[in-house]
């Protein structure tokens, strides 16, 4: 493959989706400082979803609490990807399909046919939370699993997906390559 990874659009928008929930919604560490998540969850998954270019809803409290779950497992395909325990993230991506009663769908768009992943009837929350789990499936299920990525930086423990030319990017921000990068260089002057 050369240039950089391309998923689809409708892929890219789960993906991105997956890394917001995930990085927005579950407590670890974030840019070298611990991160407790957030205390308004329906505000975060308002938040997240804004992040991604969705237009502001309302989201039910009850809604946001299953999404919040939802992410915590979806950082669980990305810690597997991560250490190459495709077998644990396929496990967790088959339940999350399951759990969410993800199935493909062709939508009408303004410009054509568009795949989509979700329930008969789903809500705003479940719609999202099935096109994240399908598009993990997609990513892990292709050559791309090795693209899912949690940040090697101390202290952070966020999830990325890598489009780079040659899928060596390991942080998931240009702050924590930089403060990898400063700790070593100071670690060097010594």
């Amino acid at each position: 493959m050369t240039g950089q990874v391309s998923f689809d659009s409708h892929t890219r928008s789960v993906l991105a989706a997956s890394v917001e929930y995930v990085n927005r919604l579950t407590p670890g560490w974030s840019g070298g400082a611990a991160f407790e998540g957030p205390a308004d969850e329906a505000e975060a998954v308002v938040e997240a979803l804004a992040a991604i270019g969705y237009p502001r809803p309302s989201v039910l409290a009850a809604d946001a609490r299953r999404l919040a779950e939802l992410a915590g497992r979806m950082r669980i395909v990305f810690e597997a990807a991560q250490t190459g325990d495709l077998d644990r993230a396929a496990d967790e991506i088959n339940a999350l399909l399951l759990d969410t009663n993800a199935r493909p769908q062709l939508d009408r768009r303004e410009r054509g046919w568009s795949l989509h992943f979700h329930g008969p009837d789903d809500g705003l929350v479940n719609g999202w939370a099935a096109g994240c789990a399908a598009g993990l499936a997609l990513a892990v299920g292709s050559d791309l699993a090795g693209r899912l990525g949690v940040c090697a930086a101390p202290h952070c423990d966020r999830v990325f997906v890598d489009v780079s030319r040659n899928g060596q990017r390991r942080f998931c921000s240009p702050q924590c390559q930089s403060r990898v990068k400063a700790a070593a260089h100071r670690a060097r002057q010594l």
